[in-house]
């Protein structure tokens, strides 16, 4: 048994330059296990609280300095002298000293970075990497990556409301066919845009390529020329994620296509017939989060692809439990820090795959270099994965752990997806 010595907090920024909590735990034979927590641009209203300082003379309020001392001075003399191993003694201490649904006391940067660390420095004691501590053994398979190349939004001069069209390479024989399909997919993909605008393509908030229309369909049009000039036809997939919440009006009970305000049912049918255009992989929160009834029907109809959660779900048990009750989604995206914990995100993974449902590990906007949810995605064995645009370090960071650890495994190979795809 390798006890927990010291646990100790600072302050450091993650890829979009916000201050985030970053966490280390040290045992008292010396391993180390360090965490941080990463935070995304669009963030379901039922995650794990991001608690900040607020003070706008620091950072623009975004400080997380609270945070910081949650760990030193509350959560660290719980922990000290716990076996480091005891990854659920270790989250639930901390969860029932915070004692809110959210985290909100504590906060789940707080919790969450502590939680990553501990589970770091326990792999280290095992002396194993941390996805073959999840895995339990030698990994046989790698995940399909999937590359984010067009970011919607709002912009000056439009608003497409899918936040990311994104392509998988789900016809590549290895990771490393892969990683350079996506790739010189997207780097063509910037001559297309700059011929069809009439300039260079601009980047976008998530590092892809600015949207250059607000219809999704010709956003797909100028993704699917790419993939045949690159030679790749029948060998990548696309998929969306809606982000719906974004854009959805509560008072009027619409989403926005197109310019439009439309009903559910109008959006749902739109999306329906894009999946029998192009080969979609899956389809993410394409409804509101609250937008129970509609995740449903949107279920039944849209049979060509897997409907995804992810702020309709926010890696909770409860709420995955709910969906899958009403047959209103095909899998969920696996995201450790919108619940808060590790214990409580595995805990959601095995409900999802006791129920045969989809779980899909992705970082966050805002990430770090070394992020977690790599060794999650690894070590649990996931088909597939959403990555982001392969152009910031902390982005190409994680295709390299792909490929590094597909290395270091003699046999190991890229999953196979195909009996996940619906098209």
């Amino acid at each position: 048994m390798s006890k927990i010595r010291t646990v100790h907090a600072r302050q450091l920024v993650d890829c979009k330059c916000r201050p985030m909590v970053e966490v280390d735990v040290v045992t008292d034979d010396g391993f180390l296990g360090r965490g941080s927590a990463p935070t995304g641009i669009s963030v379901g209203s039922f995650e794990s609280w991001v608690l900040r300082d607020n003070d706008p003379k620091e950072y623009h309020g975004l400080s997380v300095h609270k945070a910081v001392s949650n760990v030193n001075e509350i959560i660290a003399p719980s922990l000290v002298g716990v076996d480091v191993a005891d990854q659920r003694k270790i989250d639930e201490i901390m969860i029932q000293e915070d004692g809110t649904p959210q985290k909100k006391k504590l906060g789940g940067n707080s919790t969450y970075s502590v939680s990553v660390a501990a589970f770091r420095a326990a792999a280290a004691a095992a002396r194993e990497p941390l996805y073959e501590y999840i895995a339990g053994g030698k990994i046989k398979t790698v995940p399909v990556p999937s590359f984010n190349v067009i970011n919607g939004g709002r912009y000056e001069n439009l608003t497409q409301p899918f936040n990311e069209f994104i392509i998988m390479p789900y016809g590549a024989d290895t990771i490393y066919e892969a990683v350079e399909m996506g790739i010189n997919t997207f780097q063509e993909l910037e001559g297309v845009l700059t011929r069809y605008l009439g300039h260079k393509a601009q980047v976008g908030p998530s590092y892809g390529y600015v949207a250059p229309s607000d219809d999704p369909d010709v956003v797909l049009q100028m993704i699917s020329e790419t993939i045949k000039k690159c030679g790749y036809t029948g060998k990548i997939g696309f998929a969306l994620d809606c982000a719906s919440s974004e854009m959805y009006d509560r008072k009027s009970n619409t989403y926005l296509l197109k310019g439009e305000r439309v009903s559910a049912d109008t959006l749902i049918d739109y999306t329906e017939k894009l999946t029998e255009k192009y080969p979609f992989v899956f389809i993410e929160d394409l409804l509101d989060e609250e937008d129970w009834d509609s995740f449903a029907k949107a279920h039944r109809k849209n049979t060509r692809t897997n409907i995804i959660g992810d702020h309709f779900i926010v890696t909770n048990m409860t709420r995955l439990k709910k969906a899958y009750d009403m047959n209103a989604l095909d899998g969920f995206i696996l995201k450790p820090n919108q619940v808060g914990t590790v214990t409580e995100a595995m805990d959601t993974y095995h409900y999802a795959q006791k129920h045969n449902l989809l779980a899909i590990t992705s970082g966050r906007a805002g990430g770090v270099v070394g992020d977690v949810v790599m060794d999650f995605a690894v070590g649990l064995q996931i088909g597939f994965i959403k990555n982001g645009a392969p152009r910031s370090g902390e982005r190409i960071d994680k295709l390299n752990f792909l490929m590094r650890a597909c290395d270091l495994t003699p046999g190991c190979r890229l999953a196979d997806i195909s009996d996940i795809l619906k098209f």
